[in-house]
């Protein structure tokens, strides 16, 4: 399974916040959700749940092949 990125810094704030979230889906999610409720002032709603699910990165693999 590929684990997701929830970036900080690639959403514009007056905090520059530059929390980065890393997991499966369904746990960055929920987490960027706490954040930007608890640190951003963002009500949790479906609709927040929903850009940040389209906003996720794949992440990349540190480790090198060959």
């Amino acid at each position: 399974m590929v684990r997701k990125i929830a970036d900080c810094r690639e959403t514009p704030s007056v905090m520059n916040c530059t929390l980065t979230i890393t997991g499966e889906e369904h746990e960055v999610v929920r987490a960027a959700a706490e954040h930007a409720v608890s640190v951003h002032g963002h009500e949790d709603t479906e609709q927040l749940r929903e850009m940040i699910r389209h906003s996720l990165k794949d992440e990349r693999s540190s480790t090198a092949t060959g």
